[in-house]
């Protein structure tokens, strides 16, 4: 009788070799690809609830202030830029000029994230940050009486023609900081990406997201 070799196995043919590699190599090039884009999808998500917290803040800012006999709207009074400071402190300025004019107040802003977005008067750390560890600046504008929209470069708002923003010449903080600010709009209401005049005591808030164009949201 002839005896076989129970211990003899056949091995894998170059084929099977081939395809298990590319099977390998697909389902790294799509976590690969994947990644980055479920990553920005959160950021993204997480940047939407950050404006939603700006928008209850506005509406208590109204109920705490509705009484103010000069302002009749119980917003914050605009136009105000206040430029994050790189120390996650609240000091008034931070050396970055804007084009919103002479009587731009950047106080009124500073003011507003440092009680509404933070612990309080006496919150002295500023915890109002981007996913990505950036913090947000804020720019309150005046009633606008036109269609309005973020440039593509992220830096100025323009109202009904008129360009308003901080100034690109004059910034002084890092790049980074322009692409980081919150657009509050008085007087205004969402239309898809863009904001459209409503009665004054509306607002409308603007926010670039990283991977999905222009977040707006307002209190209608």
């Amino acid at each position: 009788m002839t005896k076989q070799n129970i211990n003899s196995k056949e091995g894998f043919t170059i084929i099977e070799v081939v395809l298990v590699l590319a099977i390998a190599g697909l389902i790294f090039l799509m976590v690969f690809v994947a990644l980055p884009a479920l990553q920005r999808s959160q950021r993204d998500t997480q940047r939407r609830n950050d404006m939603s917290r700006v928008d209850t803040s506005l509406v208590q800012y109204q109920t705490n202030n509705m009484s103010a006999g000069s302002n009749l709207t119980a917003l914050p009074k605009g136009p105000s830029y206040w430029a994050a400071c790189k120390d996650g402190t609240f000091t008034s300025g931070c050396d970055v000029d804007s084009n919103a004019g002479a009587s731009a107040d950047d106080d009124v802003a500073r003011q507003f994230v440092q009680r509404y977005m933070n612990s309080g008067t006496d919150s002295t750390t500023n915890t109002f940050q981007d996913p990505d560890g950036v913090y947000y600046s804020m720019y309150i504008t005046e009633n606008i009486g036109d269609k309005t929209s973020l440039s593509g470069e992220d830096v100025t708002l323009t109202l009904g023609g008129a360009t308003l923003g901080v100034d690109s010449n004059k910034l002084s903080l890092e790049t980074e900081f322009k692409n980081h600010i919150v657009y509050v709009i008085p007087g205004g209401k969402c239309d898809g990406e863009y904001v459209i005049s409503d009665t004054p005591r509306h607002f409308a808030i603007m926010y670039r997201l990283e991977g999905a164009g222009v977040y707006c949201i307002d209190d209608q």
